[in-house]
């Protein structure tokens, strides 16, 4: 598929995949996006696929370029989804110069011992085919170190690597503007809070750094290539990368016998009854956690609780509670609720949590024995209003 200015599509699907990294749920599949630079004087191919899918994405690459070799293998980032067939477009092309920076070329030696002709770029540098200019830009921790992003100047086409991609396979077309892109914005909030989250401040940071320039075409690792939709995916990427929460409130909960989950819907009811209206909530040994996870870079308000296990927080909740810790998310306030049969811990032990996330706290923790009484309903409902005027300030 071209995309423009003789730039092509040559990425593949994974519709067989259930996690990706092990652990993300895809129920809708991935891509692994390449792009083949096919100029009248040199050949450039920007990335590689899964070594998986290696003999479908050399047949895209031969129906387009038939016997020319290929002059350059730009790598922008090297995760393996994307690195993956270097190895294997180094037997079949042995002649291509491999362009990346430093850090690329310790990465490319240590997964693959892959050596030969290099070209090693730094901030600023270029590369020239004949009609197309590429320029390359450093984004260090968007999301590994050695990532960077390739700019042709000549088409106004930024190769982005894994930023302002998503979850997806796609589903016939490639570009925005040939298909329903409806599925594919929560599966890139999905996308960036689960792979890049921890990482705002670089993504900051590259925002800055590329914003200058006219981009026409956005082609990223993963997920469509956006053209149409550039503001809204650009302005998504500016809000998650600093943090900022729509009105809402995730109550994310776990429960063994059900009377924690009646704490939970208790209160729900009230944050509705105060007009809080984009509440979300998820039993946390029902829902994968990146799902969850999402919601809450989306929503501004977290509300957590638990039954105690083993003296310890409910093992679901510390495992969700852990990535959350480990994303340093900022600008989110929390409020809390525990259980216990005989011997309280979880309520301590979700306040020890709420400490490290440095969240701002909401209302008064509920703690609940056993089962809910008159108390708790009422210190519960008490949780819910303090939340709810809380979200309602920051309207003013």
């Amino acid at each position: 598929m071209e995309i423009r200015g003789k730039v092509h599509y040559v990425g593949v699907n994974d519709r067989n995949k259930a996690l990706f990294e092990n652990l993300w749920p895809l129920p809708y599949g991935v891509s692994y996006n390449s792009y083949l630079i096919a100029d009248d004087e040199m050949v450039a191919l920007v990335d590689t696929v899964d070594v998986c899918f290696f003999e479908v994405y050399l047949k895209k690459i031969r129906s387009i370029i038939g016997d020319r070799k290929i002059d350059y293998l730009i790598i922008n980032h090297m995760e393996p989804d994307h690195s993956g067939s270097i190895a294997l477009i180094k037997q079949y092309y042995p002649e291509i110069v491999l362009v990346g920076n430093k850090k690329t070329f310790d990465m490319v030696e240590g997964y693959y011992g892959v050596t030969g002709e290099r070209y090693v770029v730094g901030e600023g540098d270029f590369l020239k085919l004949g009609h197309h200019n590429l320029r390359f830009y450093l984004v260090p921790m968007v999301h590994w170190p050695e990532t960077m992003v390739t700019y042709d100047e000549t088409e106004g086409i930024l190769f982005s690597g894994d930023a302002f991609g998503c979850f997806g396979a796609l589903n016939g077309g490639c570009i925005d503007r040939n298909i329903n892109t409806d599925i594919y914005w929560n599966e890139m909030r999905r996308y960036y809070a689960n792979i890049v989250g921890k990482f705002g401040n670089p993504v900051q940071k590259a925002l800055q750094k590329l914003g200058g320039l006219k981009i026409n075409t956005i082609c990223p690792t993963h997920g469509p290539v956006w053209e149409e939709e550039i503001p809204r995916v650009v302005d998504l990427y500016d809000k998650m990368s600093r943090y900022e929460g729509e009105e809402g409130v995730v109550i994310a909960y776990g429960t063994m016998y059900g009377n924690t989950e009646e704490l939970a819907e208790t209160i729900a009811e009230e944050l509705s009854k105060e007009g809080i209206k984009n509440i979300v909530m998820y039993n946390v040994s029902q829902t994968n956690h990146s799902f969850i996870l999402s919601d809450i870079f989306k929503y501004k308000a977290l509300i957590v609780g638990c039954t105690t296990y083993n003296m310890h927080l409910y093992p679901e909740m510390e495992s969700l509670l852990s990535k959350v810790a480990a994303r340093e998310m900022k600008n989110r306030v929390m409020g809390y609720f525990g259980s216990y049969t005989w011997a309280s811990a979880a309520v301590k032990k979700l306040g020890e949590f709420a400490e490290k996330l440095k969240f701002e706290l909401v209302g008064n923790p509920v703690e609940m024995k056993q089962a809910m009484k008159q108390d708790n309903y009422a210190q519960a409902k008490e949780l819910a209003k303090a939340m709810a005027d809380r979200l309602k300030a920051d309207r003013k």
